[in-house]
């Protein structure tokens, strides 16, 4: 079993700088957004998807894969959602919810990756259904703002239907990561006892 380590020579990956360039792409998007000035949301928030995929790539090819960077990567996709759920009520309060479904499911993904953290476990690697709702997450983010900022128009049932897919995927990715968590901590218990 892979325990969590830290190496100082970790904070300064490749893939890292780009997550933490994630944390850095929210307030601005969160402005803009608030504001009104959707084509700089979109601009934002599709940065940070482009950025969330290619961490993960680097991470891989240039042989960067961390535990600090499995820790970081889940907290810079929920911080984002947090941030555009908050958004989307703002801009469409009927949202909330399907908002609620995606919010408590990124809670109970962190507060399961801190019993991991808590026990010296290192999180699993995004599985391909969370892969998924990340990116129809982030698609369907970038098309509604798209639709407002250059054609001033939103649809609402198409919106509504777009997050009622999203929250499903999550709902999948959710039970996936469940039967993994409980798999790890079955197995940690395990060893703990040999």
């Amino acid at each position: 079993m892979e325990n969590w380590s830290f190496k100082p020579k970790d904070l300064v990956t490749v893939p890292n700088l780009i997550t933490y360039l994630r944390f850095l792409l929210v307030p601005p998007f969160v402005i803009f957004f608030v504001r009104e000035n959707y084509i700089l949301a979109g601009l934002f928030i599709g940065l940070s998807g482009l950025s969330d995929c290619f961490d993960g790539f680097f991470a891989r090819r240039l042989n960067q894969v961390t535990s600090l960077g499995k820790i970081l990567d889940p907290i810079a996709d929920k911080v984002t959602l947090i941030a555009v759920a908050v958004c989307m009520l703002i801009y469409m309060p009927a949202l909330l919810p399907i908002m609620l479904v995606l919010v408590a499911k990124e809670f109970l993904m962190l507060l399961g990756g801190f019993v991991l953290f808590l026990k010296k476990i290192t999180p699993p690697p995004a599985n391909i259904f969370g892969k998924v709702a990340t990116v129809v997450f982030y698609f369907a983010i970038f098309i509604i703002i798209l639709l407002k900022a250059v054609f001033g128009i939103e649809i609402t049932a198409l919106i509504i239907a777009t997050f009622i897919v999203v929250a499903l995927a999550m709902i999948v990715a959710l039970v996936q990561y469940g039967v993994i968590f409980v798999r790890l901590i079955k197995k940690n218990n395990t060893c703990n006892l040999m």
